[in-house]
C-alpha cells in the first residue's frame, strides 16, 4: 500500500491550496481516507476523514468551514481543499488510510497506512 501526497507549498494568508493523495494497493471498498497535520513541536492532529463512496465525511471541529475533503474513487485519490488559510495552518500534512468503514475516529493509531507528508506554509 502506498499513499503519495502532493500539493503543498507556500501561500499567503487568506490564500487557498488543494492537497491530493493518490492511493495504490488498496482495492477494498471498505477503507477510510483521512488527512492529519503536524506543526513543529506539536502532536499530529486529525483534520478530516472520508469513506469509500465519498458520502460519509467527518471533520475536526476546528477545521469545519474552511477545509473540504473529497475523494475521486475512480482515481483512488483523496483531496483536501483549504481556503482562507492562516499562519496557524502551517504544518506538514499527511494522508492516511485504514481498512475500516468507521469514519468518526480521529486517532492516529487507528490508521494503518500513511503518506510521506506535504508541507504547507502560510506566510503573514
Amino acid at each position: 500500500v502506498q499513499l503519495q501526497a502532493s500539493g503543498g507549498g507556500l501561500v499567503q494568508v487568506g490564500g487557498s491550496l488543494r492537497l491530493s493523495c493518490k492511493v495504490s494497493g488498496l482495492t477494498s471498498s471498505g477503507y477510510t481516507m483521512a488527512w492529519f497535520r503536524q506543526a513543529p513541536g506539536k502532536e499530529r492532529e486529525f483534520v478530516a476523514a472520508v469513506n469509500w463512496s465519498g458520502a460519509g465525511i467527518y471533520y475536526a471541529d476546528s477545521m469545519k468551514g474552511r477545509f473540504t475533503i473529497s475523494r475521486e474513487t475512480a482515481k483512488n485519490t483523496v483531496y483536501l481543499q483549504m481556503n482562507s488559510l492562516r499562519p496557524e495552518d502551517t504544518a506538514l500534512y499527511y494522508c492516511a488510510a485504514k481498512p475500516r468503514r468507521y469514519i468518526y475516529d480521529d486517532f492516529t493509531s487507528s490508521y494503518n497506512y500513511w503518506g510521506q507528508g506535504t508541507q504547507v506554509t502560510v506566510s503573514s
